[in-house]
């Protein structure tokens, strides 16, 4: 069933899944030796992935997209809320590389800024997903 999702649809699906703390969907759609990088450093595997989204507390909001081949960078807004309280404890602006492969995520890198994760991605405003 994955392997008939486009890159957008699994990168989409993913969001949706972290979002709402399914996380046997969310490892469904990431690759077994998914690479998980972000500020804190970097790893690999669904269990990485896994612990990372119990213990952050992360919602993501779409912002643009920008796709080229296997590469989607997605501008997203970003609140984190308190495991014990639920009351948001931060908020901001980030943008996400994700590669897909096959169905799956094989890649996601965070970065604080758009502009480093279209670098990154070697991707440009060329790129973006307009439709």
């Amino acid at each position: 069933m994955l392997s008939n999702l486009t890159e957008l649809e699994v990168v989409r699906a993913w969001h949706d899944a972290l979002n709402e703390r399914d996380l046997d969907r969310l490892l469904e759609l990431s690759d077994e030796d998914v690479e998980v990088i972000g500020p804190r450093g970097a790893g690999r595997g669904r269990e990485l992935l896994s612990d990372w989204a119990f213990r952050a507390g992360v919602s993501l909001s779409f912002g643009r997209m920008f796709h080229r081949g296997d590469r989607i960078v997605v501008e997203e807004f970003a609140q984190w809320r308190s495991s014990e309280t639920g009351d948001v404890v931060g908020t901001a602006n980030v943008a996400s590389v994700f590669e897909v492969r096959g169905g799956k995520i094989t890649r996601v890198h965070r970065f604080d800024d758009l502009d480093s994760a279209l670098n990154d991605a070697e991707l440009d405003v060329m790129d973006e997903v307009t439709a």
